[in-house]
């Protein structure tokens, strides 16, 4: 069917000439793949300009009605969205109908992340196991350091490589989402950690002939898998009874304690990697529900 030979048209110039993430592209084949799939029973024989603003309530109404978080059905709308944009500039397909479309109303959550005695904690704990020379130990807490130094994303610090970390100008090259590259600054203690940890990879390496590139590797000498990091940083958190974290709460602590301390947000936005200010905004509310929580606790007549 023609109109399939056009989605998958339209995810090969995803991912090949916008370089969108294979997460993203992944999301988008199975929001398209339902999409045309209601079309095809609620029209039969169709064309991309037989849809009109009915038959899209109708697909976002039936997401719904399947149990679809709203923020799941916001990014099939926003996958359909980005189709007809695609249609509209290379076949000439109208495009005012999805304009029209309405995003499902978003409940605002606001990010999880550790608070400073959390934080403590979890260092205390991961340092009291990273005295010795055991690589795996050494190596988590290299992890944990980078993470809350850099606040950067899973999947870059996994697919980060050795030469992408300068410890001598304490600072490390990330690539963010859409291959976007930018330079982030190395705490000294992460610094120090991850020197500790390189002199312990490097026989790891010769012995067992493994990956030279990446920083983070298994015992095997392998690549460690963001699904391996994950593992490893959910395991500390349960140490120190950290319910509800996850690895992306490294990242919101990161953004949160900068603010706190007096950062510029924008100077968080480029650390974050955030092509727009209002994502990052998320965390003045944070810091905004954290004082509010503080001043109720404190003051008399409050």
């Amino acid at each position: 069917m023609a109109q399939r030979n056009e989605v998958m048209e339209f995810l090969e110039h995803l991912e090949k000439e916008r370089d969108v993430s294979p997460h993203t592209v992944k999301a988008y084949t199975r929001d398209l793949d339902a999409f045309t799939d209601f079309c095809d029973r609620h029209y039969g024989d169709w064309g991309w300009a037989t849809i009109d603003r009915l038959g899209l309530r109708g697909f976002l109404g039936e997401l719904q009605r399947r149990g679809l978080a709203k923020r799941s059905a916001a990014r099939a709308l926003s996958a359909v969205r980005s189709l007809y944009r695609y249609l509209q500039e290379h076949h000439g397909v109208p495009n005012t109908i999805v304009r029209a479309a309405k995003v499902p109303k978003l409940e605002k959550r606001l990010p999880t992340y550790l608070d400073r005695s959390q934080t403590q904690s979890l260092f205390d704990w991961a340092e009291s196991r990273a005295g010795g020379d055991e690589l795996g130990p050494t190596r988590d807490l290299a992890i944990l350091e980078l993470f809350y130094s850099t606040g950067i994303r899973l999947s870059e610090l996994s697919g980060m490589n050795v030469e992408d970390l300068d410890l001598l100008s304490d600072q490390v090259k990330v690539r963010g989402k859409g291959r976007k590259e930018r330079i982030v600054p190395v705490g000294s203690r992460a610094v120090l950690a991850l020197r500790r940890y390189l002199n312990l990879r490097e026989p790891v390496v010769a012995r067992t002939r493994g990956d030279r590139r990446a920083i983070f590797l298994s015992r095997r000498g392998r690549r460690l898998a963001p699904r391996g990091i994950q593992r490893i940083i959910h395991g500390m958190f349960d140490a120190i009874g950290g319910d509800g974290l996850r690895v992306h709460s490294l990242r919101h602590t990161f953004a949160t304690h900068m603010l706190d301390a007096g950062a510029d947000l924008r100077a968080v936005q480029e650390l974050l990697g955030h092509a727009s200010l209002s994502t990052t905004q998320v965390y003045t509310h944070t810091s905004v529900e954290r004082l509010k929580k503080v001043y109720n606790q404190a003051h008399p007549r409050a």
